[in-house]
């Protein structure tokens, strides 16, 4: 089949280069955004007196048939008939309604047309993604809710370091996720602009009115610069940068359950219907959706690097290397998704082993800073302080002991600054309730950070709603 742009060409294309250079086998899941920019621009070329109302309403009903069409499936996406989803559209298009179809494309370059499908198809996803985070921070959020006394150890440099609750460890990811959230939102403002008028690069000599296609397709102006509007994606380079970021954190926190189920720690057990076992150990019951997610990360990262090398060194204003946007950000937006399906059920599910995390606690001198803090604030200088307790400690590891476990005499021939009260100042659950700075691990801290929470979601169903 002759291709639409052939008139100056003697030669058809050879099948090579065809199949090298169709995008239809990927870009074809740009139907639905590719029909809508063709049913608003065909509008604003009838109104503007461009074609007639009357193929005006051609073009309307050939396109909504060709959309019924594509959404059962019934049109087959073939690289030797059909280069890329804009000429499938338009070849079909005119196959059905003749020639009022052939009017569709005055006014119009593909490369505005691409650059529309885009940001409509990125916008929704967005849109898609910042749904199911929210999701995910609703169930850590009653997840953490359930928990804001359950002791554990915090950790630095993977070493038990100060007593938190599992509550406390929670929230700090939904903090993360709420950020994430902020992050999509102002992707969803950087491209809220209408590249549908700007041509090939240098606009059109025909009268259109691209702020009323803005306006119909959502956008709250078109883009200043028609250039600009066809040669850049950096709202998808923002896009996938905020897929990474979000990535990354869901990769911390999956290596965070990866170790909170091993035999190591136990601090947690899977539901059986979210693990996986091994072919040859009859005893394994393997954290498999997180490894996973641990995984695709990389891949997601790759996305993102694969589009800052295609578009680092382009020229204006459109180059065919930016075909190859479409398969990053297919790429990136699937991984995602499938790791946001499947992560909040696996969390809403699991069994959290409190006293294991609490022996945990116990084991680890993580009340040691309480017990400096303890003799600091009985008058001792916090440098003496630290030295004392230190030795403290080495002395109990040495005797298997605990803090907890040394006699007021033992004490006293240390300091006598040490009292009854030394082993309520050390109580794990004591020391997570003095920790009642704002932001802090205390009860009342983490109930606030729940409750900041729940607004964040509510906010975000009302402006949902409105």
């Amino acid at each position: 089949m002759a291709k639409l742009w052939a008139g100056r060409f003697s030669k058809t294309t050879d099948e090579t280069v065809n199949d090298f250079n169709s995008s239809i086998p990927f870009d074809n899941r740009l139907y639905p955004q590719d029909i809508e920019g063709s049913l608003v621009h065909s509008e604003m070329l009838a109104r503007q007196g461009i074609i007639t109302a009357a193929d005006r309403d051609q073009i309307h009903s050939g396109l909504k048939e060709i959309l019924q069409s594509m959404d059962a499936g019934e049109v087959e996406f073939d690289p030797a008939q059909y280069e890329d989803i804009h000429m499938c559209v338009e070849q079909l298009l005119t196959e059905r309604i003749g020639q009022a179809g052939k009017r569709l494309h005055t006014g119009r370059s593909r490369n505005d047309q691409v650059a529309l499908d885009m940001r409509l198809y990125v916008r929704q996803e967005i849109l898609e993604v910042r749904d199911q985070v929210l999701h995910l921070i609703e169930v850590l959020t009653d997840v953490a809710e359930k928990n804001t006394a359950t002791i554990m150890p915090g950790y630095t440099h993977l070493q038990r370091a100060q007593p938190v609750t599992f509550a406390y460890v929670l929230l700090a990811y939904v903090s993360m996720l709420k950020r994430d959230v902020r992050r999509l939102e102002n992707t969803l403002d950087v491209l809220d602009e209408c590249p549908l008028g700007s041509g090939a690069l240098a606009g059109t000599t025909y009268d259109l009115d691209r702020h009323f296609t803005a306006e119909v397709l959502g956008f709250s102006q078109p883009c200043a610069n028609a250039m600009d509007g066809v040669s850049d994606r950096d709202y998808c380079l923002e896009f996938l940068s905020d897929l990474s970021i979000l990535m990354m954190h869901l990769s911390r926190l999956s290596e965070e359950v990866i170790s909170w189920c091993s035999w190591e720690f136990k601090f947690i057990e899977l539901d059986d219907a979210f693990s996986t076992g091994s072919s040859i150990m009859p005893q394994k019951k393997n954290p498999d959706i997180c490894e996973l997610i641990r995984g695709k990360t990389g891949r997601v990262y790759g996305d993102l690097m694969t589009l800052l090398t295609v578009m680092k060194g382009l020229p204006l204003a459109y180059d065919k290397d930016m075909q190859e946007d479409k398969e990053c950000v297919f790429d990136a937006i699937d991984t995602v998704t499938m790791c946001l399906k499947v992560l909040p059920d696996m969390l809403s599910t699991m069994t959290v082993l409190t006293e294991n995390m609490a022996a945990a606690g116990r084991k680890g001198f993580i009340n040691a800073t309480d017990c400096a803090d303890y003799l600091t604030k009985k008058g001792m200088p916090f440098r003496d302080a630290y030295k004392l307790t230190g030795g403290l400690v080495a002395r109990c590891i040495q005797e298997g002991r605990t803090l907890e476990q040394l006699t007021l005499k033992e004490l006293r021939v240390e300091s006598e600054l040490f009292d009854e009260s030394f082993y309520e100042a050390v109580d794990l659950l004591n020391a997570v309730k003095r920790r009642n700075t704002f932001g802090g691990p205390a009860p009342e801290q983490t109930e606030k950070q729940i409750a900041m929470a729940r607004d964040f979601l509510q906010e975000h169903r009302k402006q949902d709603e409105s």
